[in-house]
């Protein structure tokens, strides 16, 4: 029954030759207008090009333009960051130094003897003195060295008791310290003359 219909298209497109050219004709003509369309719309004049190009230029530098602003946002917010908490490990290695002065304190309001306090107060003083110089602390060593103005701060010129004292430290009013040798506080000194 199928087979009879579509034998049936056949025998009339055969016995029709003029509806085939007609479908050819057709398909040929909308194939021609659809490629005439096509034809029309990218044809761009020069100074549009050069519009849309200066448009994607603007639109590429906008983009890196604010990408580079969250950029510095982001490395100022880190910067700020870090400078609040740099000292932080320092304070967390002092914090055990804390706790000794505060036992060392109660242990003072009880004592009779002054020995034993001073004993205690000498063990946390070494261990507030050892916590410092792991973290790059050390003293800038002043008395009978040469006066040198990169780690000494002159407070006064004394008269020399001997002659190999001149131009020496005598004497230290204040220590110098130096963090991973760099001078952070000057020694304050009292120079031979």
């Amino acid at each position: 029954m199928f087979n009879k219909k579509k034998n049936h298209d056949k025998e009339e497109n055969i016995m029709n030759p003029e509806n085939t050219s007609e479908n050819t004709t057709e398909n040929v003509e909308n194939a021609d207008a659809t490629a005439n369309e096509t034809e029309q719309a990218p044809e761009l004049t020069a100074e549009e090009k050069l519009q849309a190009e200066v448009q994607q230029l603007n639109d590429k530098y906008l983009r890196l333009y604010a990408e580079f602003d969250n950029y510095k946002r982001r490395t100022q917010k880190e910067r700020v960051e870090l400078l609040q908490t740099a000292g932080k490990d320092v304070i967390v290695s002092l914090l055990p130094v804390l706790d000794d002065f505060d036992r060392a304190l109660k242990a003072m309001e009880s004592a009779t003897e002054v020995a034993p306090v001073k004993e205690g107060i000498l063990l946390v003083s070494n261990k507030l003195k050892n916590t410092l110089a792991q973290k790059g602390l050390k003293d800038v060593e002043s008395i009978n060295q040469p006066f040198n103005t990169d780690f000494h701060e002159a407070i006064t010129n004394i008269p020399a008791p001997t002659e190999d004292l001149k131009g020496k430290v005598i004497d230290e009013v204040e220590k110098g310290y130096t963090l991973n040798e760099n001078v952070i506080r000057f020694a304050k000194v009292v120079v031979g003359a």
